[in-house]
């Protein structure tokens, strides 16, 4: 049939289309929620977006399970209702009759609702919405005690014999309907708006005060169905309870089912004869049951809520005994008893960050991550000018730790294992002198520690002592350098910046022999990071450049601008690196991103030797955006300028991307010597 979806679906969209498809999977309000509604099935082939058929319900739909709540209300009041109706009363009488039929009427609708609402298959976890298959499962499970706990009183009374009790009978199938009543508690305890241990002790208090008032109400129907009324618990002490109010009667029943069940049997009140007698075995039976399954469920939500303090408990006496029995020294001992405290603090008030991460997706992670780090990390010394790419890629390997005060982050001369960036506190930086401990600097928030030794593979310069409760962000050297490797460019710019704070400290004698020590692997080649042709030649270093030319690295190789290795030594008016450029291959014409070539950037700086180089190897400006280079010059009002650069090859009709001129711009600068300049090397004026 046109129009007809099939029989069994994996998707729910009853009463109204795309807004019920929805809250399959956001059923408690969020748009992040899975709560309810159904997982798809492994596979590509999996559908889960299959529309129901016409008038038939998704149990998930969110105004069913309004409807459903609803009738929760309803429950709790037959729960209560119903035992008492069977004990004390005889038969309906004023409102109590009208309330009784009205709350029948709503579970008589929710019958007929039952038939037109899809069910989970659990074989295929798919939703059923066939109209005879949802019947025959009703019809085939609970629709007959449905149907008889929904059936009027006044309609049961005339149906059977007078001399049964049938109201009261009739009233207690009505507990049927508590099954609701666990469904809701099961799905609350599930649901993240509620507090666990709270909902379990309200559902703990539930099935005490029920049994409770059960246990009375049928109490109290002995004692009133016993012939002989003073041969009864209640009738011993109170002969006339008959005439006595119902109020007080219902509290003289609770009181001695509730005595009974705690096991506290004052003798005030007791069983007279053998019916309450054998009630009794049976209910302190139930009591043993009762008891036990409270216990036990107290039990397990106290011991959650302590374990974790045992544990900690437990954790420090080990490591007391462990310091006790190797004789380390106080230092140790207290660093030992700060962490572990610090690490039950955080696990406590919910700042095991890590922990947490990791159950995470990695997109999730990356963007926590970024959210919280990236600021920081991007105004670090050591990254500044890097892409943001790279940051971003190194805040999501980053993991976050908190130190206690006096606690050693780094160990001098220990392996260059990791590097840490502070985020919050201060630490000391300790030299070992002599046997002693000289504190030679403090870092502060934004401050990283440890880069040297990473970054240079040599042990770590100094020992790193918190001052001060410190939350550091953790950098592995394995996961950095496999980062910077993979952004070459940036790995230059990071080893700029390294060797740019370690000449700032020309007053440190350590650091100038790093210095010395890191350009010396840097001409030999033995660091890990990644090295550029550009790198060794703003360095001005002519021996590291041969030595990576040597190595076969692209004499061609550019930045993310464009910008090649001689563009930056004909810039600089480097000689000696320009010939080792050109003697490897480097194309003298290679032109970057703004259309600029070697020779435009020497010609600029006004280095002849390099100029003359550069042509002697072929350079010309034709290959480069000559329109550029005469508005610059006509800018400038430099004629030698100028000159130069229709003597390399310039044209000077060319014109820029919007049709300017060099005459244009000269024109309207009112330049009239460059004006003459131009039109005496040919430049059309009618263009």
């Amino acid at each position: 049939m046109a129009g007809c979806a099939p029989s069994r679906v994996a998707s729910c969209g009853p009463w109204g289309g795309r807004a019920a498809l929805e809250s399959e999977l956001s059923w408690d309000g969020s748009h992040y929620s899975i709560s309810s509604g159904i997982l798809p099935s492994l596979g590509a082939r999996s559908n889960r977006r299959v529309k129901l058929r016409p008038f038939i319900v998704s149990p998930y739909d969110r105004r069913y399970r309004c409807w459903e709540t609803f009738l929760i209300i309803l429950v709790v009041y037959s729960a209560w209702v119903s035992p008492f109706e069977f004990g004390f009363i005889q038969k309906p009488t004023g409102a109590l009759a009208a309330v009784d039929n009205v709350v029948n009427a709503f579970f008589a609708v929710d019958i007929i609702l039952t038939f037109f609402v899809a069910y989970l298959d659990r074989m295929t976890y798919l939703l059923e919405d066939d109209p005879k298959r949802i019947a025959w499962r009703y019809t085939t499970s609970w629709f007959v005690l449905d149907v008889a706990s929904t059936i009027p009183s006044e309609f049961a009374r005339k149906i059977l014999p007078p001399d049964l009790r049938s109201y009261g009978f009739f009233n207690m199938l009505r507990l049927w309907r508590l099954r609701r009543v666990s469904s809701l508690f099961a799905r609350l305890e599930k649901d993240r708006h509620f507090n666990y241990f709270w909902v379990r002790c309200a559902k703990l208090i539930c099935v005490t005060l029920f049994a409770v008032h059960c246990s009375a109400c049928f109490y109290y129907l002995l004692a009133d169905m016993y012939p002989t009324p003073t041969d009864t618990w209640i009738g011993n002490s109170m002969p006339d309870f008959h005439q006595r109010g119902l109020w007080i009667r219902y509290v003289v029943s609770v009181y001695w089912s509730i005595t009974t069940l705690t096991t506290v049997g004052y003798g005030d009140l007791h069983a007279e004869n053998t019916r309450e007698m054998i009630f009794n075995i049976f209910y302190m039976l139930f009591n043993l049951g009762l008891t036990a399954y409270l216990i036990g469920n107290m039990t397990n939500l106290v011991v959650h809520g302590t374990s974790r303090t045992r544990k900690y408990r437990d954790t420090i006496q080990a490591a007391t005994s462990f310091a006790l029995r190797n004789q380390l020294p106080s230092r140790l001992q207290d660093q030992m008893i700060s962490h572990l405290c610090l690490k039950f603090r955080t696990d406590s008030e919910g700042l095991q960050q890590q922990e947490t991460l990791d159950v995470l997706p990695k997109a999730i992670r990356s963007s926590i991550s970024q959210y919280l780090f990236f600021n920081l990390v991007q105004k670090v010394y050591l990254f500044e000018g890097v892409s943001n790419d790279l940051i971003f890629q190194l805040v999501s390997e980053m993991k976050a730790e908190y130190f206690p005060p006096r606690e050693d982050v780094i160990l001098q001369n220990e392996a260059p294992t990791d590097f840490y960036i502070l985020v919050t506190g201060s630490a000391e930086l300790i030299e070992l002198q002599n046997g002693g401990e000289q504190m030679v600097g403090v870092a502060k928030a934004g401050d990283v520690v440890g880069e040297i030794g990473v970054l240079c593979y040599r042990p770590q310069l100094f020992t790193v002592r918190t001052k001060s409760l410190c939350q550091l962000l953790r950098m592995n050297r394995t996961a950095f350098l496999s980062l910077v490797q993979s952004n070459v460019a940036d790995g230059t710019i990071i080893m700029n910046n390294l060797i740019r704070l370690l000449k700032q400290q020309n007053d440190n004698s350590v650091m100038m022999g790093v210095l010395k020590e890191i350009e010396n692997m840097l001409a030999r080649g033995r660091l890990d990071l990644p090295v550029t042709l550009c790198f060794a030649v703003n360095k001005g270093d002519d021996f590291m450049l041969h030595q990576l030319l040597k190595r076969g690295l692209d004499p061609n190789e550019s930045d993310n601008n464009g910008h090649t290795a001689l563009h930056i030594a004909a810039s600089k008016g480097d000689e000696q690196c320009v010939k080792l450029l050109l003697e490897h291959g480097a194309d003298p014409n290679a032109r970057d991103s703004e259309g600029k070539v070697p020779l435009w950037e020497a010609l600029c700086e006004k280095q002849n030797p390099v100029v003359e180089l550069l042509v002697q190897s072929g350079a010309g400006l034709s290959s480069g955006d000559v329109a550029l280079y005469a508005c610059v010059a006509v800018e400038e009002n430099d004629p030698e300028l100028l000159e130069n650069i229709i003597r390399y090859g310039g044209n000077v009709n060319s014109s820029m991307k919007d049709g300017t001129t060099p005459l244009h711009r000269a024109v309207c600068d009112g330049n009239v010597q460059m004006v003459e300049l131009l039109l005496e090397h040919g430049a059309d004026i009618d263009k």
